[in-house]
């Protein structure tokens, strides 16, 4: 799982709300659009949608190993 984060934010590390593929998953699936995501939305974003992130990430880690 961690593996797959640091592949999503690969060049974005210290500032993960700047990635451009997080902040398209963002505005994607929650409406959020991605030109007004700063550090506070991401943050509060984090906070609010932690179960469906974490979901997420085993999912990705699963389906990485089809690789």
């Amino acid at each position: 799982m961690l593996s797959i984060l640091l592949r999503l934010t690969k060049g974005y590390r210290l500032c993960p709300w700047r990635s451009p593929y997080l902040c398209w998953r963002i505005e994607t699936y929650w409406g959020i659009p991605a030109d007004r995501i700063t550090f506070r939305v991401f943050r509060d974003f984090v906070g609010e949608h932690r179960r469906e992130l974490l979901r997420y990430l085993r999912w990705a880690g699963r389906m990485s190993r089809f690789e």
